[in-house]
């Protein structure tokens, strides 16, 4: 049985342009972009701490990261209140019945 997954906003303030970059790019491997600076990112314990290491090499301590686990309750309430197509669902890979 595989690791549980869940879904985080990966959250990043980031002063230097070369850094951004850097990170920006680091991240789309992991996930996808909300905002300019706002992720939706898949992920297992592992991938999360393996994340947040590799952005750890990146960042300075003048620079800014926030991960946040979504519940899946919380994802299902999203699109309640927000408008049409602003989140939408990725397909998971495969369902245990």
């Amino acid at each position: 049985m595989g690791e549980a997954q869940h879904l985080y906003l990966v959250c990043y303030d980031i002063r230097n342009q070369k850094r951004w970059r850097k990170a920006y790019k680091l991240i789309q491997g992991y996930g996808e972009r909300i905002q300019y600076s706002i992720f939706r990112c898949p992920l297992t314990q592992r991938t999360r701490e393996k994340l947040r290491w590799e952005l750890e090499q990146v960042l300075v301590k003048e620079d800014n990261l926030l991960f946040i686990r979504l519940s899946h309750q919380c994802v299902a309430g999203i699109p309640a209140y927000n408008r049409p197509n602003t989140w939408l669902c990725l397909d998971e890979p495969y369902k245990i019945v």
